[in-house]
């Protein structure tokens, strides 16, 4: 009969068995949804879209955005090549890296196991199922975010002062990545100062923070240059005017919430923090605490007072995650743990697979329960422009919404990249009205593609009109088509009442 192990080694290889159980479960799930794009292609959001413009010429700030997603796509695309996977695969090798930096953090505080079931849950997210198919700021955020409270774990460790270099890099490229950065520094000042004997590491604190300053600083300069057209592109998109009150939008965004974490792990979460005097019951989860709630209650209250999409409360999931698996476990309910991570699991197949399902026997869903239906039919639509604009060369090419402009841009080959967008107040509400408005220069003709009902404003600023092509791409049942009009638009008057009448008069150009 064989010896038994000494207890010391038993000891030792325990910790290394539950890093590779999250390895293992992390690289699964990161397969299979590989797989998934692979096998069953989605196209670019108009937002992913507009982001793989923007890579095309890199730079330290856009209209909307700071740059990381657009570098990050330039990346991912030089290594792999130029289509829809490329474009997208960056946020799955992120979610890799976040979820070993969620393992680290949980480890550190807690214990390995804790730290695998940790790191498991939270790629196993519903909001990082979706997100892990959709490049979008978030991706950069949340990794920048874990690693910015690995080293704000290890910095206020004894001796550790070297880690808040770590922090202050990571907080700096977080704000590269989403301007929501800017919570993880008011949290963790926050926490530094609420705690008497955690003040003595503000001064470093302080550093950290003025190097993140410093590695931002670049599209601080950007902004500057551009009229601080980011900052003011965020503050519309919370459209928060005066102090009236929307119950509906408040009630909206709570729900998704259960949606976004889970319905287990955000009902614990809402637990632990009705209950924070005794579910807080030592300095770790008041730490967790301090970087999940504060953005959440901030995020509800722009909800009540305009409106919030779910997926702004993101990062309040990074250590939301190991807190509430944590809590869970610390009180011998770790199976609560395992059968929420395959209740998220679940959901993913269905929401992944509801589409298809559908569409096969015939069911007519709602827009609202198929998540992918804003991001079908794009590449089909490009398609069927294709020849039409090849008939009509070299007639430059107007749209005028931005959606559609960016899913053309991408979709059309060659991709139009000198297409303009009717802008007739000269409006700057996006990038493609920043750098591409159509000039207000009478005598010039177009083609214009466009998915809107009332024409009329433009037809009037032309001398004639003719509509040259009604393209329409199915989506599915239930789900309006992706379609566009096409128009051959004949002397531009310009924008302006006062159209000079030659502008009328002006001759068509001859297709090659």
């Amino acid at each position: 009969m064989p010896r038994p192990l000494p207890a010391a080694r038993r000891v030792q290889i325990a910790p290394d068995l539950y890093f590779r159980y999250a390895v293992i479960g992390i690289g699964v799930v990161t397969l299979v949804r590989l797989m998934w794009l692979a096998g069953h292609p989605i196209d670019l959001y108009p937002d992913e879209a507009q982001y793989w413009i923007w890579a095309q010429q890199p730079a330290w700030g856009y209209f909307s955005k700071p740059p990381f997603v657009a570098w990050m796509i330039a990346a991912t695309t030089a290594l792999f090549g130029a289509n829809d996977l490329a474009v997208k695969i960056g946020a799955s090798f992120a979610y890799i890296a976040t979820s070993l930096v969620v393992f680290a953090i949980a480890a550190r505080l807690y214990d390995r196991r804790i730290a695998a079931w940790s790191a498991i849950a939270f790629v196993t997210l519903p909001a990082v199922s979706l997100s892990s198919v959709i490049i979008s700021t978030d991706v950069p955020l949340l990794f920048f975010w874990s690693v910015a409270i690995y080293g704000f774990v290890r910095a206020r460790e004894p001796g550790g002062e070297r880690w808040w270099i770590l922090v202050g890099l990571a907080a700096g490229l977080g704000l590269l990545s989403k301007y929501a950065m800017g919570y993880w520094l008011l949290s963790g000042a926050g926490f530094l100062l609420a705690i008497r004997d955690e003040r003595r590491h503000l001064k470093y604190f302080l550093g950290a923070t003025l190097l993140a300053f410093l590695v931002y600083l670049p599209n601080l300069a950007w902004n500057w240059q551009h009229g601080f057209v980011s900052y003011a592109e965020t503050g519309r998109d919370a459209n928060v005017h005066g102090f009236a009150l929307h119950p509906g939008s408040f009630l909206a965004f709570f729900g998704s919430q259960f949606a976004v974490f889970g319905p287990v792990f955000c009902a614990t979460l809402v637990w632990i923090a009705v209950t924070a005097r005794r579910s807080l019951a030592d300095r770790r989860a008041v730490m967790l605490a301090a970087f999940a709630l504060p953005t959440l209650a901030f995020m509800l209250i722009v909800a009540m007072l305009s409106r919030a999409n779910a997926n702004w409360s993101a990062p309040t999931y990074l250590t939301a995650t190991i807190l509430v698996v944590a809590y869970l476990s610390g009180r011998g309910r770790e199976p609560i743990v395992q059968w929420s991570v395959v209740i998220n699991i679940v959901l993913a197949v269905i929401a992944f697979g509801i589409h298809g399902t559908a569409a096969q026997l015939g069911i007519t869903l709602p827009p609202g329960l198929d998540p992918l239906h804003r991001v079908i039919g794009w590449e089909r639509l490009g398609q069927g422009l294709n020849g039409i604009r090849a008939e009509n060369a070299p007639v430059p090419i107007f749209a005028d919404e931005r959606e559609l402009m960016a899913g053309l841009i991408y979709y059309m080959r060659p991709h139009p990249f000198d297409m303009k967008i009717w802008n007739p107040g000269g409006h700057v509400r996006n990038g493609f009205e920043m750098n591409q408005s159509l000039a207000d220069e009478p005598g010039g003709d177009y083609l214009w593609i466009t998915n809107r009902e009332n024409r009329d404003e433009i037809y009037a600023r032309f001398a004639s009109h003719e509509q040259v092509a009604h393209v329409l791409v199915p989506i599915g049942p239930g789900i309006p088509p992706r379609e566009a009009w096409v128009y051959l638009m004949r002397g531009f008057k310009g924008y302006a009442d006062k159209a000079p009448a030659a502008a009328a008069t002006a001759p068509a150009p001859k297709a090659e």
